[in-house]
């Protein structure tokens, strides 16, 4: 993964919704010599942040046994453009899922204010991967401690 767009998973529900929350900065990677004198963030790095945490979601959903590849984003809104400085909020949901892929929807709040959301995005599942390579990898990704238990 070049960029992690999450900071950490604040809360999760196996087979149902995720939340969690990216500070983005004036420091972040993507914006250097990006812009001349107003940074904005792109709203495909808002995008991006959804759907990383999505498919985590889909992946402990299904216990390691898959990894998750982002395949169609449908019904995407951006009402917002956004200088560096504000911490989101991030939450998605698995509307439905298969042995084959996982529908879900997310939203990216500010304040409150819902600022960029997927109606419809899809993940195929791909069935040959390492589950605890998966498990150790989303516990560091997603700020968990080591030790702690996955339900």
């Amino acid at each position: 993964m070049r960029f992690l767009l999450y900071d950490r998973i604040s809360h999760i529900e196996k087979g149902r919704c995720i939340r969690g929350v990216k500070s983005f900065s004036l420091a972040e990677e993507f914006l250097r010599h990006h812009f001349g004198k107003i940074a904005l963030v792109p709203a495909a790095m808002m995008i991006e942040a959804m759907a990383q945490l999505l498919g985590w979601l889909v992946i402990y959903s299904n216990d390691f046994s898959l990894s998750a590849v982002m395949s169609l984003v449908e019904e995407v809104t951006v009402t917002s453009t956004l200088r560096p400085g504000f911490q989101a909020e991030i939450y998605g949901e698995i509307v439905s899922m298969s042995r084959r892929d996982s529908l879900g929807l997310a939203r990216l709040a500010v304040d409150g204010r819902t600022v960029a959301s997927m109606e419809r995005i899809i993940y195929s599942h791909v069935h040959q991967v390492d589950p605890g390579e998966l498990a150790r990898l989303f516990r560091y990704y997603g700020g968990l401690p080591s030790g702690k238990s996955l339900k």
